[in-house]
């Protein structure tokens, strides 16, 4: 595997290192040593997956507070995403401040999202599915989010082709109080 950080500290996108033969090829996904190693929490707790039937299809931002925070590493397994992370962490220099990448089944890239960092993502293809490996147990009552289009952020997301699908409960989350 290869760690590259982003602009965001704590933040990587992680590629993986295939051994290909005729058969194919065979690549690590997660090591945690490595992770370790990059001071990257390699504690699992769940696992989830995110399935979505149409290009335009944004969800986001969320994140956890207090204990339950959470690292999340995301892989696309199905199709390709443009994934967002955003600084929400007050201390940070880079407070507010967000990154993006593409995540695809075909590059089979990661991106480790750091506890206090907000992830969100729009499909850019049909059926796209994400992975999500998880350090902490989700906990509903510490679930939270911040606008998509928050002016706080001035996140470039892609124009989708046919229109952008986007849940009522993510359309509903407010500004960003500093």
């Amino acid at each position: 595997m290869v760690f590259h950080e982003t602009t965001i500290p704590g933040a990587w996108v992680i590629e993986v290192e295939p051994v290909s033969d005729e058969r194919g090829d065979f690549a690590r996904t997660f090591d945690a040593e490595a992770f370790a190693e990059h001071g990257l929490s390699a504690d699992v707790a769940q696992c989830s997956t995110s399935f979505n039937a149409r290009a335009g299809t944004l969800r986001g931002m969320h994140y956890q507070t207090g204990d339950a925070a959470e690292c999340k590493l995301v892989r696309c397994t199905a199709g390709a995403v443009h994934d967002v992370i955003v600084d929400l962490r007050p201390d940070s220099p880079t407070h507010t401040r967000w990154c993006a990448v593409e995540l695809s089944s075909e590059g089979r890239n990661a991106v480790y999202v750091p506890r206090g960092v907000a992830h969100g993502f729009q499909t850019l293809v049909d059926r796209s599915e994400l992975l999500y490996m998880i350090d902490r147990r989700y906990d509903p009552a510490a679930a939270r989010g911040v606008r998509w289009d928050d002016p706080a952020f001035g996140i470039e997301w892609p124009t989708p082709l046919d229109g952008r699908i986007i849940s009522t409960r993510d359309r509903g989350f407010g500004d960003y109080a500093r």
